[in-house]
């Protein structure tokens, strides 16, 4: 697969054998995303936050006054059982998907249920994209450690992914979020058994990880009943700015775990509205600066290498991207089952 990285990451986020598949009718962008000329209607499952796409939905309204945009908002675990039951049905509910890690668009090329659409500026992306042009990234999430100075001071914390999991002065009282349900937390399992092996989920298991919504970690993290959780940054930024927290965020010193989102078009045959020429419009304006705007606004990073800006009061995504832990997505789908089983058989797993 073709690769579009600056210099500076070419030592991260290596997505290894990635392998492109030809398919049929592909459309060429052809300008400035949005106008008024776009009309009709789509509908865009994402898992964003939903404050996030409230102030997005407010932004669309006035690139595209004739379009009614429509969002459903679930996690990956969710959108993907819904997009499977209606797959079943034989139509899909979206016209537009946005989710957290690439793997599952991978899963749906194969499958032959999206739309291709070249964009002209993809050269200007940071991270990986399908030469097809079946879906590009659209958004940089990172995976770190955070704490609260309130209680703990650094020093007695880990400062390390492999730490977080072999250090004894926080067993019982460290927290991540599910990789059943959570893309990113899903990846980032891939990520650290590339890395570390099964060994690492096996001493995770016996810190008694506690395996719960990044919410629920964060209140916990605010009392003190834990001292360490493994969170996405966005997560921790949020707080800071909106209610003055004072949790901080560790990057960790053997590398945070940055995952690229995904934005992909599904085909009119299966789509919502069949209104594709809309939904290559919407596409283009998320991958366009006017868009990665939006982006950098809901805490997340741009992956656009024109963007020069990033999340409050984050670090750069360059300097992040340096020691970060590379994912493996076709590993990510085509051993999701058998990762997904490996985790239980080490970690409990809460009932859905």
């Amino acid at each position: 697969m073709k690769r579009k990285l600056l210099a500076i990451l070419l030592t991260a986020l290596m997505v290894t054998g990635c392998g492109a598949q030809k398919a049929p009718a592909s459309s060429e962008s052809t300008g400035a995303a949005g106008d008024g000329d776009v009309s009709g209607k789509i509908v865009i499952y994402t898992s964003m936050y939903d404050d996030i796409i409230d102030a997005m939905e407010k932004e669309m309204k006035q690139v595209f006054p004739n379009l009614e945009v429509e969002f459903f908002q679930g996690g990956t675990g969710t959108i993907q059982s819904k997009i499977a039951a209606e797959m079943d049905a034989g139509k899909m509910g979206c016209d537009i998907l946005m989710v957290a890690e690439p793997s599952y668009s991978l899963e749906l090329k194969e499958q032959g249920v999206l739309h291709s659409y070249k964009y002209a500026d993809a050269d200007k992306l940071m991270f990986e994209y399908d030469p097809d042009g079946y879906w590009y990234p659209v958004r940089t999430l990172n995976m770190i450690l955070a704490y609260n100075p309130d209680i703990y001071d650094k020093s007695e914390v880990p400062q390390t992914m492999e730490d977080f999991a072999k250090d004894a002065s926080v067993k019982g009282m460290i927290s991540m979020s599910n990789p059943l349900t959570s893309g990113t937390a899903y990846a980032s399992v891939v990520a650290l058994l590339d890395k570390y092996g099964e060994d690492y989920f096996k001493a995770l298991g016996q810190q008694n990880v506690a395996i719960e919504s990044g919410s629920v970690a964060l209140t916990k993290l605010e009392t003190g009943e834990c001292k360490e959780i493994m969170i996405l940054e966005e997560s921790v930024l949020k707080k800071r700015e909106e209610e003055g927290s004072s949790l901080e965020v560790i990057y960790p010193e053997d590398g945070s775990i940055p995952v690229p989102s995904t934005i992909m078009i599904i085909d009119d045959k299966y789509s919502a509205n069949a209104n594709a020429k809309a939904a290559e419009a919407v596409e283009e304006y998320f991958l366009s600066p006017a868009g990665q705007e939006q982006i950098i606004k809901g805490w997340m990073y741009s992956v656009r290498s024109d963007v020069d800006k990033y999340p409050y009061d984050a670090a750069p995504l360059s300097e992040t991207l340096k020691k970060a832990i590379p994912v493996d997505w076709q590993k990510c789908y085509k051993q999701r089952e058998e990762i997904r089983t490996m985790f239980q058989e080490y970690v409990t797993v809460p009932e859905s």
